[in-house]
């Protein structure tokens, strides 16, 4: 029987998870593997419907509720935040008084330094976090990558994975849904031109198939993400989609490992 390994996933902000590595995470906790899912900031500068702002705690309050729930559909073992603002579209957030400091606005040593606390207490055996480009170039996906490479490279984690898409393959469906479906006003395609991973540098391709349902639930567990004031969203769209087309368009995820965590 394989020994149970530790897998931690590192994201930018809630929903993250759901959108990227949803399908994996809920594969290796199903096939016996310790998965634990660490997001970095709160969220709170993402586009939603203002009522979901209304309330004690605000957006990021709500989006903390939303990630708990993506968590226990994937089942997660453990959910750590570092506890860092959402730094924003451009990376340009200010800290406010009283609250968390973006997480671009932090030092990259003292954010690497609390992920590998978090990866020895673990004794992770893999880790994974975006690839170079943030996936498509969100500055605190930027950021992300970088500190877990640096968290890496100070623990010795033993195996890297970016998470990614094929760049190719992304263009090809972007371009063929264009043709039905008209993307909200804050969907540029043109910027996935320089976004993820050219097909020939993909490394893993993970079926996951079969746990489409969760990933599902785990997108619909973030409602304020697929709502807007003035228009539809992108993840509104995806929860449309048919579950058979669903488990064909979102039945696979793909990383690039990293030959070791300082290269």
């Amino acid at each position: 029987m394989a020994m149970a390994r530790t897998l931690v996933f590192v994201h930018a902000h809630p929903d993250d998870e759901a959108l990227l590595t949803a399908g994996t995470m809920a594969r290796a906790a199903a096939e016996g593997q310790r998965v634990v899912l660490v997001v970095a900031t709160d969220g709170a500068a993402g586009l939603a419907s203002s009522d979901y702002a209304a309330g004690e705690g605000g957006l990021a309050a709500r989006r903390a509720a939303e990630l708990d729930a993506s968590a226990r559909v994937l089942g997660v073992h453990r959910l750590v935040s570092l506890g860092y603002a959402d730094s924003g579209l451009h990376g340009d957030a200010v800290q406010l008084d009283g609250g968390p400091v973006p997480l671009c606005a932090a030092p990259l040593e003292e954010s690497a330094a609390a992920l590998a606390a978090i990866l020895v207490a673990e004794d992770a055996d893999v880790l994974v976090t975006y690839d170079p480009n943030g996936g498509y170039g969100h500055p605190d996906h930027v950021r992300v990558h970088d500190l877990s490479i640096r968290a890496a490279q100070i623990v010795g984690t033993p195996r890297v994975f970016e998470a990614t898409v094929p760049r190719d393959l992304l263009l090809r469906g972007i371009a063929l849904a264009a043709t039905v479906y008209r993307f909200p006003p804050e969907f540029d395609p043109t910027s996935f031109e320089r976004a993820f991973t050219a097909s020939a540098d993909i490394t893993h391709r993970v079926d996951v198939r079969r746990y489409a349902d969760a990933k599902r639930a785990a997108m619909a567990a973030h409602a304020s993400q697929a709502s807007a004031d003035d228009g539809d969203r992108t993840l509104a769209a995806f929860l449309r989609i048919p579950m058979p087309l669903y488990r064909r368009v979102f039945g696979r995820e793909w990383y690039r490992e990293r030959r070791t965590p300082a290269s």
